[in-house]
């Protein structure tokens, strides 16, 4: 086979040197990602979803950096490079961290791993998690960017390359991200703040309905969860939704009919929702006196469905991972052989790349660090070290097989959930193997877990990023110094925004309730990587319902579709998916209209995208700034004086001021259609 790539020229040659790694590329690359760190936070946390960060950076780093600070396009990637690392490595941290909340209790009834969900850990596992992405990345460039040039796509990465290229040659990308931005900005402001449009429009069927009792249709009508649905389109968003309307309107339902109220609480107390059947409160608000729940829909979706939904994302996660055997197998080859490369050619200015003394001093240091350091979980150097050991085996191997899946099918469909999965299941082998087993182990196996998850969602934008430098021709050493600048910096305020987003605002304090995170935010990928960390240590995980998920699965699977994105919908609120799926019959008439046209456009450039982009950008900011405002009880007490709802209730009734939210929602839809049916940018 011939290796077309030696014919491939970059935009900037080998031989030209011009700015590139410069203090003003850094740091709009720093304030850049710890922008979309926090606000993947957020949505992360929300929604159990990412969107990639790196087109939305170079649009802006175009507009701003090319009209402010004069920044040529090897700068401009310095700045989206640098900055993409603060949206893989916030992805990373809320699928696994916030787990240390719902491990097995410990003497005192709080989780085994509490003490650890403190924001040195979170720091220190981020900044380690980010630098093993990148570390483990330097040696396989050449490998999987390179030499693969004309078989590895790298979606996102050539998408974000033409982008820089275009804002180099001129045009106006920024505008309609702009535009989108502002709207969700706006919007969020009339629903989070004055709350003229309802947060949650809801409809729920009474317990005492004969036929169809405690059927729940509900949207959480925000604007980046249109701009989510858009951006991931008709077909995932239909599988999405497709989940939660059998989990809602079929399980739910069907659960309420047969199991007594009295049953359904037993099971809360179980896994630790309730104190005691004598105890008011918990998912649903039990009422002791009555026997029943105030949302049986809520108290059935803790007790069973989320179980069930668990089951359903660790068997799509495995499948999809065995279904990419064949890509382990060739990236693993791949790497080795790279490995055994010869670095003494003389290197040109696009191919120097750190050096592979790098990548082990790199390894050993942090293998030494995690033995040493207290925020590391362990009882003793020893099994620390172990831990150390297995997150840089594990960490190798996942990073090459991360790299090569995101390669083919793009960030936001690498199926990071489905390697964390398999990471915890060798680890707790592991453990069991050598005697490690019950709850003090459990922060141990997750700290492997959420280093893994962390490393390979930081790899998969990592190859992103460095295939958007080949094309544009950067220097590779540059580029990945900036990455593990960006992971440092933005692991900074990651860690931050976690933990002060889990501080319960006065009316959940009110309520009893000490953590945002699990209540307010979903956080599914975290809790189901607790779930299964306390059922394969302690031997007691309920495989009743896991299994029914698990074979919901292989249903899907059977069916030919994809049963991770699924799984995902079966285990998140439907008030979550729902008006995701409205994003995505958006942009199915968007693409109808646009082949009824024939109009021919770049996906990712498409105003479309870009107005989208800014929605999920405007409504996670906005969303991350009230969050932490407030937490503050003077500041949520201002809010409530400035809070319209009661007065729009007593004008339209309850029904009214719902229907007048879905009314704003749809408007906001309207708009995104206008613009995305508008003439194409790369044509204007």
């Amino acid at each position: 086979m011939v290796d077309l790539s030696k014919e491939f020229k970059p935009y900037i040659a080998a031989n030209e040197n011009m700015a590139e790694f410069t203090l003003k590329s850094i740091l709009m690359g720093v304030i850049f990602g710890t922008i979309f760190g926090a606000s993947t936070v957020y949505l992360a946390l929300k929604a159990g979803l990412t969107v990639s960060a790196s087109i939305p950076i170079a649009v802006l780093s175009i507009s701003l950096g090319r009209k402010f600070l004069k920044t040529t396009i090897l700068e401009n990637n310095i700045i989206q490079t640098t900055g993409s690392a603060g949206e893989s490595i916030a992805a990373g941290v809320v699928f696994t961290l916030p787990a240390f909340l719902f491990l097995s209790p410990d003497e005192t009834g709080k989780s085994i791993g509490f003490d650890y969900f403190n924001y040195w850990t979170i720091l220190t596992l981020a900044i380690f998690g980010g630098i093993l992405g990148t570390l483990m990345m330097i040696p396989l460039r050449r490998s999987l960017i390179v030499k693969e040039h004309n078989v590895l796509p790298y979606p996102e990465g050539t998408a974000c390359a033409q982008v820089l290229i275009a804002g180099e040659k001129g045009g106006d990308f920024a505008k309609t991200a702009y535009l989108g931005l502002g709207s969700a900005i706006l919007y969020a402001l009339l629903q989070k703040v004055f709350h003229v449009i309802a947060e949650v429009p809801a409809f729920v069927s009474r317990q005492t309905n004969k036929y169809f009792p405690s059927a729940t249709v509900n949207g959480e009508i925000t604007p980046e969860y249109l701009g989510v649905g858009y951006i991931i389109g008709p077909k995932i968003a239909g599988v999405l939704v497709a989940g939660g309307v059998l989990a809602w309107l079929g399980l739910i339902p069907l659960l309420a009919s047969i199991v007594p109220g009295d049953t359904i609480a037993l099971q809360l107390i179980k896994l630790g929702y309730l104190k005691d059947l004598m105890s008011a409160g918990g998912p649903g608000s039990w009422d002791p006196t009555t026997h029943t729940f105030a949302n049986t829909a809520a108290a059935i979706y803790r007790a069973y469905v989320r179980q069930i939904g668990a089951g359903a994302v660790a068997a799509g996660g495995f499948i999809t991972l065995v279904k990419t055997i064949p890509t382990i197998i060739s990236s693993f080859r791949e790497s080795m052989a790279s490995l055994k490369e010869k670095g003494d050619k003389a290197i040109l200015r696009t191919e120097n790349d750190l050096s592979f003394k790098t990548v082990i001093i790199g390894s050993i240091g942090l293998i030494l660090l995690m033995a040493l350091l207290p925020q590391i979980p362990g009882d003793s150097i020893l099994n620390k070290l172990l831990i150390g050991v297995l997150v840089v085996v594990f960490g190798f191997f996942f990073v090459t097989v991360s790299s090569r899946i995101v390669g083919i099918i793009g960030s936001s469909n690498n199926p990071i959930s489905g390697m964390t999965i398999a990471t915890i299941m060798g680890t707790a082998l592991v453990f069991i193997s050598v005697g490690w087993t019950g709850k003090v182990f459990e922060p141990l196996a997750l700290v492997v877990g959420g280093m893994i998850c962390i490393a390979a969602a930081n790899a998969g934008a990592t190859s992103q990023d460095l295939k958007t430098g080949y094309i544009v021709g950067a220097t590779p050493k540059y580029q990945q110094l900036a990455l593990f600048i960006g992971a440092i910096v933005s692991s900074i305020v990651i860690g931050f925004t976690v933990r002060y987003l889990d501080t319960p605002s006065p009316d959940l304090v009110a309520r009893g309730i000490t953590h945002a995170i699990g209540e307010k935010y979903a956080a599914p990928q975290a809790t189901l990587m607790a779930t299964l960390i306390k059922g394969l240590l302690s031997f007691n995980l309920d495989w009743q319902f896991v299994l029914v998920g698990v074979f919901l699965a292989i249903t899907m699977e059977l069916c030919g579709v994809k049963s991770l994105s699924f799984a995902v919908g079966a285990y998140l609120p439907l008030s979550t998916t729902l008006p995701i799926f409205a994003g995505g019959v958006v942009k199915g008439i968007v693409d109808w209209k646009t082949k009824k046209k024939t109009i021919s456009e770049e996906e990712d450039l498409s105003k479309g995208n870009l107005f989208a982009t800014g929605l999920v950008a405007g409504g996670a900011l906005a969303g991350v700034i009230v969050a932490l405002l407030s937490v503050n009880e003077g500041f949520y007490n201002n809010l409530q004086k400035i809070n319209t709802e009661h007065m729009l209730t007593g004008l339209f009734g309850e029904s009214g001021y719902q229907i007048l939210g879905v009314g704003f929602f749809c408007l906001l839809g309207i708009i995104l259609y206008r613009i995305a049916t508008k003439k194409d940018l790369s044509n204007s």
